[in-house]
């Protein structure tokens, strides 16, 4: 299968630059899959699942993302990600007290409180322990 240059960048670091034969993503419609020879894109990313296939290996990387950006052009995808983790990097009690912190918001009838940035913690505090729980 042909391949494609893949790069994961978050803003504290590179996590990924190398050649894989598809990802899939989660796009704001949908999971969406990219191959080599993909029609120019760019779309923006919901936290959620990112599948990698590299060349020649049998078995799939699986990360969590928290949402951003991917652009595909050139036979180059990048991935702008907010933040993603491999499941074994996942922190159970981290996950769960961000899950726990950003309830307690929602409910909070406080005027100065940003429901949309407590319901987005939610989301992707909900989607690290997922992950957790479906690939460790």
């Amino acid at each position: 299968m042909a391949s494609f240059q893949l790069s994961i960048v978050t803003p504290a670091e590179t996590v990924l630059d190398e050649e894989v034969e598809s990802i899939i993503v989660p796009g704001a419609k949908g999971y969406l899959g990219v191959l080599a020879n993909h029609a120019p894109l760019i779309t923006p990313l919901q936290p959620g699942k990112m599948t990698i296939r590299k060349p020649g290996d049998s078995h799939e990387t699986i990360m969590a993302i928290a949402g951003g950006f991917l652009e595909v052009a050139n036979n180059v995808a990048t991935v702008l990600a907010d933040a993603t983790e491999y499941p074994k990097q996942i922190d159970r009690q981290r996950a769960e007290e961000a899950l726990r912190r950003a309830r307690e918001r929602i409910k909070a009838s406080e005027p100065d409180i940003d429901i949309g940035r407590a319901m987005t913690s939610a989301e992707r505090a909900k989607n690290r322990m997922h992950i957790l729980d479906q690939y460790t």
